[in-house]
């Protein structure tokens, strides 16, 4: 069994035009959306072998926002370039070169490319993954090269609306 977490960076400024867009920084309510997120999965016992990001400031922040609610050693986050900018069969080769001594592996980056990668998997279609939004789904499957043909479970869409304890 493998288990995926596709998740879409947390709200970011525009407050700066001249700033490159790898360059852009989270909101204040971009952190507090993504800890609220990183809150439920510490709660729920949410745990990962692998976090790979985006090298975007916006979605490295977020994985380290994430990977310290759940407790990942934020120093092993590994930044893929190729996540920026991709498309969904970027995405899928980077799971598909996954070693398969890992079993869970979350994933951080951006639109319109994670609602599409996403939708994939899904029989009930996103219309937008949102800020700090992500879905978790488990393959039956040994094998991260075999996920797009192996049977599927969503275990969840999760989104900072969507939790109304934290």
């Amino acid at each position: 069994m493998k288990t995926l977490f596709i998740v879409r960076h947390g709200k970011s400024s525009w407050d700066s035009p001249d700033l490159p867009d790898k360059k852009r920084l989270l909101l204040n309510k971009g952190i507090n959306r993504t800890r609220k997120i990183g809150k439920y999965l510490a709660d729920n016992d949410i745990k990962v072998d692998l976090i790979i990001s985006s090298p975007a400031v916006r979605a490295y922040e977020t994985a380290k926002i994430i990977a310290s609610e759940i407790h990942y050693p934020t120093e092993k986050i590994e930044i893929i370039d190729s996540i920026y900018g991709s498309d969904e069969e970027t995405i899928l080769e980077i799971i598909e070169n996954i070693p398969n001594d890992i079993n869970s592996v979350m994933i951080f980056g951006h639109n319109p490319t994670f609602t599409h990668f996403s939708n994939y998997f899904l029989k009930e279609k996103l219309d937008w993954l949102p800020t700090s939004g992500m879905v978790s789904i488990s393959f039956k499957t040994d094998n991260w090269n075999k996920i797009a043909k192996a049977k599927r479970k969503i275990n969840f869409v999760l989104t900072p609306k969507s939790i109304n304890k934290y």
